[in-house]
């Protein structure tokens, strides 16, 4: 199919059947979600040309944010303007958070079940190497040269070594690959649906995303405010996928706020894995987890409304202010190569975040260790935990034998906890 490709717009009962569906079967992360809606609006009916699905794509790519929900959402609005791409992208959405909403409260009634806790522990060494596989498949598309490395060794040492905040280090890449990319020539601005400003268009929907949060802040709604103002300024700098801003969202929420512990966080992960939707959906779950330590059942809901808001409405502000001038953006060679520099150093942001899990899962003591300015923890190898140091050998190897199956993988893990949990003494010398 060709660029110039025009199919007719599909009504909204087809774009609801078809988003619903896509929102349902969207398990597996980003690569399984996109290559799902590739399938169902370009090779299963003539929605989208190949081009504009790809253009589509790139385009997600520079933004800040989960990519398959704004890629959804993007596609939306390309077959049926600013209703489509609502509707798509909470099509893309809802299910994943009606599932992560199930989930949290059976996790908080049940997750200190000895049997439950086993089953956390497969699901914890599995965890590991997914973020690990996320890692490698990663690096061989980010780094390709010595800068590269460079960077994504700087991201490391940034965050593990120094504490320097993860937007820091975005930031840092973004504006080094900005510098060093050349100018851009000049490109024909393509436009959509819709006339309006994309300033009009972009304050609506800031407006529309911050006030709430400012009226938690200033009617006395502290925790809440405090939920939605960080999943907020996540949502901002989330380049480079879930796992990327994992870390930082990860050690904040853990030492900083105290809102979960080390080993609910890595549940959490686990349990984001196995629902439809995207990944970031685990803000959902450690704001509810949150909520209901804090106040229960009604905190619980609002924590939870809240950290969707916060999370996905700039969602929508990304698209709808930017989505006429895709061809522009994607095409952009600054921008480019300020997204392969921020790309390179989350590389050494998902290694930060491999480390941080692995070492959760490990061990029982982390002391911290200060050298000049450097601060960073040194496992105490006498807690080295025996059990989970097997069942991570085990993920691995299952990894490799069911080639990438996440559910199966998942599901083997939550079998292995158990056994292991029923036969300790298999593993002790």
């Amino acid at each position: 199919m060709s660029a110039s490709f025009t199919p007719d717009r599909p009504d909204l009962r087809d774009l609801f059947r078809v988003f619903l569906r896509i929102g349902l079967l969207s398990f597996g992360g980003p690569a399984a979600q996109i290559a799902l809606m590739h399938r169902e609006l370009v090779e299963q009916r003539p929605w989208l040309s190949e081009d504009e699905f790809l253009r589509g794509l790139s385009f997600c790519m520079l933004l800040p944010g989960p990519e398959a929900m704004q890629l959804c959402t993007y596609t939306g609005w390309r077959l049926r303007g600013t209703f489509g791409g609502i509707l798509a992208g909470l099509l893309f959405v809802l299910p994943g958070a009606a599932v992560i909403a199930a989930l949290v409260w059976l996790y908080a009634a049940f997750g200190t079940v000895p049997g439950v806790q086993a089953a956390f522990a497969g699901i914890k060494a599995a965890v590991i190497i997914v973020v690990l596989q996320a890692l490698w498949r990663l690096s061989k598309k980010a780094l390709s040269k010595g800068s590269d490395w460079a960077l994504a060794g700087l991201g490391f040492v940034g965050l593990f070594f120094l504490g320097l905040p993860f937007p820091v280090v975005v930031l840092g890449a973004g504006l080094f690959g900005l510098v060093k990319g050349q100018a851009a020539a000049p490109a024909e601005v393509t436009k959509g649906h819709g006339s309006q400003s994309p300033l009009r268009v972009a304050a609506f929907w800031s407006i529309l995303w911050l006030t709430p949060l400012a009226l938690l802040h200033f009617s006395g709604f502290g925790f809440l405010a405090d939920i939605g103002w960080f999943f907020a300024k996540l949502a901002v700098v989330t380049f480079g996928g879930a796992y990327a801003v994992l870390a930082y969202m990860s050690q904040t929420v853990v030492e900083q706020h105290g809102w979960v512990t080390a080993g609910q966080m890595i549940d959490a992960l686990g349990l984001a894995e196995t629902t439809p939707g995207p990944l970031i959906l685990v803000t959902q779950f450690i704001a509810m987890l949150a909520g209901l330590a804090t106040g229960g059942m009604p905190v619980f809901l609002a924590a939870g409304a809240v950290a969707l808001w916060a999370t996905f409405v700039p969602c929508f502000l990304w698209i709808f202010t930017a989505a006429p001038y895709v061809e522009r953006l994607s095409l952009h060679p600054r921008l480019g190569s300020a997204l392969k520099a921020i790309t390179a150093a989350v590389t050494g942001v998902i290694l930060n975040l491999s480390v941080w899990f692995l070492l959760h899962v490990l061990f029982r003591d982390l002391p911290q260790t200060q050298v000049g300015p450097l601060s960073f923890v040194v496992p105490d190898w006498s807690s080295l935990d025996a059990e989970a140091l097997f069942l991570t050998a085990v993920a691995a190897g299952a990894t490799i034998a069911l080639r990438g199956r996440l559910l199966w993988l998942l599901a083997l893990m939550v079998v292995a906890g158990l056994a292991v949990a029923a036969a300790p003494d298999l593993l002790l010398p």
